[in-house]
């Protein structure tokens, strides 16, 4: 906002130095005018030519004095005499502002007029060739990264959590648990996550019964009687690790009955999980336990606050790499667009309808708005914009005016001259 700003006040400078250097060169005209008509009035020396001389200087001071007092009129009174219809646009400020309204509404804002200049402009194209280039890209990423640490700094970590935490509380409390858990275990289970678990637990099984074999001789010993030889302990806890090793190699078959009635039993409880009103009121209870817990919302709050401080450490930490992502990705939407005139074509048909939507059904509140903002100046607020935008072009009317005038004047002198002849 800045360098617009800077802009703006150093365009100003620059339309008030013009316009002064305007009004000098006219006054100047003038006052040569006035030299020359009084040198060549106050001579006593016989030249031909000087009457012609002294007739387009006469003229061309006429001329000028007359342009002057047009042009002054139009912005206040000149010599701050009270002369009618002068300050012009002082006195009409009310009826300016509403015709100023008014032109904008009908010339800038109907619908056909809007329509046909909206569809020369290629917004989509400019955007893609502006931001494709590395520099713009680059400059666009800088700002956006700066905004995004500005926005997570400014972010009320506390109280983000808090509502996080009431979030996650009411969103729970919407879900029935029992539909829910009946609907996420029959995805698992057709897409096979229980089945390869099940496998897993088997594979776990079996090597834990492997490492913890003295264990399960020793438990056996343990529980015979005392009478009996060793070699018989053992040769009672081979045959029970044998048996519970095959029986588990067994299961990983699917079709071993265990595992039939195991589906069987899964695939009850998900029609279960959904229809049966026991297990509905079961699964409210048990939210309901959960959600009445203080740790709930408390852990709610402490995940927040473990992202929060990641998001600090980790964008503070790599905030270059990320710039460079930006920009990367910037340039590879400006040439993604500019390859496909097509989907400029898509995109521009999308920005001219949010415009024509947003813009069209305001035209009245626009145009009143811009009248508005013109009452509301104050007169002298009003002159001097208005004088700065057209006052140079309005010193070269004084300028023409002192020189048509004189040839006007020149020209009716030698008429004069030669009107006895005939």
């Amino acid at each position: 906002m800045k360098p617009l700003l800077l802009l703006d006040n150093k365009n100003r400078d620059l339309r008030i130095v013009e316009l002064r250097r305007m009004r000098i060169i006219a006054t100047l005209l003038l006052a040569m005018m006035t030299l020359v008509f009084i040198l060549t009035s106050a001579t006593r020396l016989d030249w031909p030519f000087l009457p012609y001389v002294r007739a387009f200087a006469e003229a061309g001071m006429v001329g000028a004095c007359a342009d002057w007092f047009a042009v002054v009129a139009l912005f206040r009174r000149p010599l701050g005499l009270p002369i009618p219809h002068t300050a012009v646009v002082p006195n009409n400020k009310q009826r300016i502002g509403g015709a100023l309204g008014r032109f904008i509404t009908n010339n800038f804002l109907s619908t056909k007029i809007a329509s046909q200049r909206l569809a020369q402009v290629d917004t989509a194209g400019w955007i893609a060739h502006w931001i494709a280039d590395q520099d713009n890209a680059a400059t666009l990423a800088r700002s956006s990264g700066r905004l995004l640490f500005q926005v997570i700094d400014g972010v009320p970590s506390a109280e983000l959590g808090g509502f996080l935490g009431q979030a996650a509380r009411r969103g729970v409390e919407a879900i029935p648990a029992a539909p829910l858990a009946s609907k996420v275990l029959s995805v698992l289970w057709a897409r096979g996550e229980a089945q390869d678990l099940l496998d897993r637990a088997l594979d776990f099984a079996e090597a834990a019964l492997m490492r913890h074999k003295d264990f399960v001789v020793r438990k056996v010993s343990e529980q015979s009687s005392r009478w009996a030889p060793k070699w018989i302990d053992n040769a009672i806890a081979a045959k029970v690790m044998n048996g519970l090793l095959s029986t588990i190699k067994e299961m990983h078959d699917p079709g071993h009955p265990w595992r039939r009635e195991l589906a069987q039993a899964v695939e009850k409880l998900i029609a279960d999980l959904a229809t049966d009103a026991d297990l509905y009121a079961q699964g409210e209870a048990m939210k309901a336990d959960l959600l009445a817990s203080p740790l709930f919302v408390e852990q709610v709050r402490t995940l927040w606050r473990e992202i929060d401080s990641g998001l600090h450490n980790e964008l503070a930490a790599h905030t270059e790499a990320i710039v460079g992502l930006m920009g990367a990705a910037l340039r590879g939407l400006g040439g993604w667009l500019q390859d496909n005139p097509a989907r400029r074509a898509r995109l521009n048909r999308q920005v001219r309808l949010v415009v024509l939507r947003v813009l069209l059904p305001r035209r009245a509140e626009i145009g009143a708005y811009i009248a508005d903002v013109v009452e509301n100046w104050d007169a002298a607020t009003l002159v001097n914009r208005l004088e700065l935008q057209v006052g140079k072009d309005l010193q070269y009317i004084r300028i023409n005016g002192t020189l048509v005038g004189g040839l006007v004047g020149l020209l009716i002198f030698v008429v004069a001259k030669l009107i006895p002849q005939f």
